[in-house]
């Protein structure tokens, strides 16, 4: 099936959320997650899922739907993705993909790399010492074995810290060489590639407030809860930037200002490393946060403006 899809593309607390809603409302759009951390029904403030309200707006899908201690792979999401996107382009409807995770988005076009299917027991293994050594000592190996691929993941990743060297170990090949492979798979997609642009420097205090506004609105009993549900730190769930700070607090007894510091300067880090990767994408039209009249003619030029079906707002 052939099919049309716009992408919002940014650095986390960039505005996706609200330029998303207003494509879907003049597009008859549908919104599709394609954020790795946002797939957690057990902390959605902590992951900055649209709330309920903005929800109601349209339809939104692949938020909220995996237990914490499910992992993400990414070409087993992608395909979930895909069914989605078959499923709405069937209905008339527009997807709309907002997200900030780069490979992801590459892996949907591109499709998807060939790697093989990784032995349990080397999965396990991996695991095992990560939970021994600490992600840090394992990302530390990873730069030295595969630093390409290093460079893209946070010390504190665990998840895809051990999928990377699991990948090295089970293949004899890093991450990163994979990536580079021709895809097989590859889908019928024609994608209008949107970036919210905002400059690091002005992200910094959009950040620290979107975290005081996680806060006042319950993420420390989010976590709370959250972890009580999956008492494991190393739950695929809680690899991601603010579970562990918030845990830290939590059961460590960290300060919650030290806490909330910490999860500010690993945000900031995040949102560097998603901007350096956006971009090199030469295919993405930028946007300032609030040109959502530039980005509506964008996709009406984009659609063809002979189209009935996109009437505009």
């Amino acid at each position: 099936m052939s099919m049309d899809i716009v992408c919002l593309v940014g650095a986390t607390g960039a505005g996706k959320t609200a330029s998303s809603l207003h494509l879907a409302r003049c597009f008859h759009g549908e919104v599709v997650n394609f954020d790795s951390r946002q797939v957690y029904r057990d902390i959605p403030i902590v992951t900055a899922q649209p709330s309920a309200q903005e929800q109601a707006v349209c339809p939104h899908h692949l938020y909220g739907y995996l237990a914490s201690d499910i992992p993400v792979q990414a070409g087993r999401f992608v395909g979930t993705v895909r069914k989605t996107l078959e499923d709405i382009t069937a209905r008339g409807n527009l997807p709309v993909l907002v997200g900030g995770t780069g490979l992801y988005l590459k892996t949907l076009i591109q499709g998807i790399a060939p790697i093989p299917d990784i032995p349990g027991d080397v999965r396990t293994r991996i695991e095992a010492m990560c939970a021994d050594q600490g992600s840090p000592a394992l990302h530390e190996r990873l730069k030295r074995q595969d630093p390409v691929s290093a460079a893209r993941i946070h010390p504190n990743d665990k998840q895809r810290i051990c999928r990377a060297l699991e990948v090295l170990e089970g293949t004899g090949r890093p991450l990163s060489w994979w990536h580079v492979q021709p895809a097989h798979q590859p889908l019928d997609i024609r994608a209008l590639k949107l970036g919210i642009g905002v400059d690091l420097q002005a992200l910094r205090p959009l950040l620290a407030r979107r975290i005081e506004v996680m806060l006042e609105l319950g993420a420390v009993m989010e976590m709370q809860d959250a972890y009580a549900a999956c008492p494991n730190r190393d739950a695929p769930a809680f690899t991601g930037i603010g579970c562990p700070e918030l845990l830290a607090h939590i059961l460590d007894g960290l300060d919650l200002a030290e806490a909330r510091s910490l999860w500010l300067q690993n945000t900031r880090a995040y949102a560097k490393r998603q901007i350096t990767w956006f971009k090199r994408d030469r295919e993405i039209n930028w946007f300032a946060p609030h040109d959502l009249r530039e980005m509506e003619e964008r996709v009406r030029a984009w659609k063809g403006r002979g189209s009935t079906r996109y009437l505009g707002c």
